[in-house]
């Protein structure tokens, strides 16, 4: 049972004490502030995030160490592509990194019932976010699906000039269809 008091199936607690579980409302704000600390993130507002945390709760997911929310993951299946899970976000609090939580947190939300059928999973990331990048790399490669790189998001044509251009990362199709948790993800 989380520190919130909400239990689902999906809740668990890793060897090194962390949970992982599905978003509630009252996360909301916790959420936020995680994100205000993992620079250079961008920031939504509150409101944003608990809705993110009320109806895209189970396509987000978040790691909470002793009641305090230490990881992030936003994600949402787009309407026109429902073989795809989009990921927004990813945000690991700095006393948090170097367990591999981002990862972890990514393979257990692509478990989900909520993603059965995502055979596809996409990002955007700036050209410059290595932890990023190896991150989705990493995923790629544990789940023997092949990663391609394509452009996503200019600074000028869409940002004007207010933002990095972000590349549009694709993952898949993955094999096995790792949303039914195959052992390709928890074997590797």
């Amino acid at each position: 049972m989380s520190e919130q008091g909400k239990t689902s199936q999906d809740d668990s607690r890793d060897d090194d004490g962390i949970l992982l579980r599905e978003p509630i409302a009252e996360d909301g704000v916790q959420v936020a502030e995680l994100i205000a600390a993992c620079p250079p993130l961008d920031e939504n507002s509150i409101y944003c995030n608990l809705l993110q945390c009320t109806d895209f709760s189970e396509t987000c997911i978040v790691a909470e160490l002793d009641g305090e929310i230490v990881g992030w993951i936003s994600g949402y299946r787009p309407p026109t592509e429902r073989s795809t899970l989009f990921i927004w976000q990813v945000a690991v609090h700095a006393k948090a990194r170097g367990r591999g939580l981002a990862r972890r947190m990514l393979e257990r939300l692509i478990q989900r019932p909520a993603c059965e059928g995502v055979s596809y999973l996409k990002t955007t990331i700036t050209p410059d976010n290595d932890g990023s990048h190896a991150l989705f790399r990493s995923f790629a490669k544990r789940c023997g699906a092949p990663i391609r790189e394509s452009t996503g998001f200019e600074e000028k044509a869409h940002f004007q000039g207010l933002h990095d251009s972000e590349r549009l990362i694709t993952i898949g199709p993955i094999p096995d269809h790792a949303g039914k948790g195959s052992a390709s993800l928890s074997a590797a």
